[in-house]
């Protein structure tokens, strides 16, 4: 069993979002630049070594939805901002649920634009087991349901035929002049996706989104494991 699940399970509760990146990492797929702190003075310090501009995210077992919470501060470009956004956040997440337990603050570097959101996700089925899905972002997953869906253990092959499913797929290898993004990246990430919730079944549900896919490489901004029975 992975250290992070072993943990979390002991504990009674789900990964929090610094040991789902870990998880994530562990299994070869590329993060951004992070760290947890506890403090404002930490904040900056991370800040400084990861490179402006950041993300700051909180921590909380008792908190799902970070941004319904005010959990989440982007953009930010320098110290006296992120000072700010450190103490906004505590604030906010206070006022929004006074008893939630605060591990600390998630401080991210922040992505570039120019990339194509993506979701991939997984979930567990009684009869099947883990099913895998991959679709795009944003309107297609929310408005169209533009996923698709696979039972692994998956190939090359397969992790393909999914992105080539969707309705969308052009966004991707490239529509009015616009240059292909990296599909090759995207499949590879759904392949160690597929590998990492058979290789650890005590996962009930895994979800990257989005994940941002550029002309070059595929990158997670968020990411959520819940697993089975920790209540």
């Amino acid at each position: 069993m992975n250290e992070w699940i072993g943990t979390a399970l002991t504990q009674k509760r789900d990964l929090l979002e610094p040991e789902a990146w870990a998880l994530l990492a562990a299994y070869g797929i590329p993060v951004p630049k992070h760290r947890l702190v506890k403090t404002a003075a930490e904040a900056v310090a991370a800040a400084g070594a990861i490179g402006y501009p950041v993300v700051l995210k909180v921590v909380s077992q008792d908190i799902l939805h970070k941004s319904d919470a005010g959990g989440v501060r982007v953009g930010l470009r320098d110290a006296e901002a992120v000072q700010a956004a450190y103490a906004g956040i505590l604030k906010s997440v206070r006022a929004y649920q006074p008893n939630a337990r605060v591990e600390g603050i998630f401080v991210c570097e922040m992505l570039p634009p120019g990339g194509v959101e993506c979701i991939i996700g997984t979930t567990h089925d009684a009869s099947f087991g883990p099913v895998v899905m991959v679709g795009l972002g944003g309107i297609f997953v929310e408005v169209l349901r533009d996923v698709s869906f696979r039972i692994p253990p998956l190939n090359k092959a397969d992790a393909l035929a999914m992105i080539g499913e969707l309705k969308g797929a052009a966004l991707l290898t490239g529509i009015r002049g616009q240059k292909p993004r990296d599909v090759e990246a995207l499949a590879d990430m759904l392949l160690r996706v597929a590998r990492l919730v058979q290789e650890n079944p005590e996962i009930e549900e895994l979800d990257i989104n989005p994940c941002i896919v550029y002309e070059a490489g595929a990158v997670p901004v968020d990411a959520r494991v819940l697993l089975k029975s920790v209540f």
